[in-house]
């Protein structure tokens, strides 16, 4: 079970991220958005396979009509998601940050 204290410690090694909040919420920059807390057990992140995901693990991945403007933007369930997937996502999504 992945928690925000796991998406903070390993968005802290990825180069050039910082925290702030965006929307009243913890978020994490690169260049541009990297990850945000959408909501206590929901983060924000991106990627190029969202609708492959979302299809495949709907349980898991999934968008709001907020999100439609942005293809690489997907909402990631936390208690429902490996360490080590969240930190592929997290690296997938500073590399589309930068």
């Amino acid at each position: 079970m992945a928690t925000e204290d796991d998406v903070r410690r390993i968005c802290s090694t990825l180069p050039g991220v910082t925290e702030r909040l965006s929307w009243n919420r913890p978020a994490w920059f690169a260049r541009t958005l990297v990850a945000r807390m959408w909501d206590d057990d929901v983060l924000t992140v991106k990627t190029e396979d969202r609708e492959a995901l979302a299809a495949l693990y709907p349980e898991l991945y999934y968008w709001t009509a907020h999100h439609d403007r942005s293809p690489l933007l997907v909402l990631v369930r936390l208690p429902a998601v490996p360490l080590d997937e969240l930190e592929a996502l997290l690296r997938d999504s500073h590399r589309l940050a930068e």
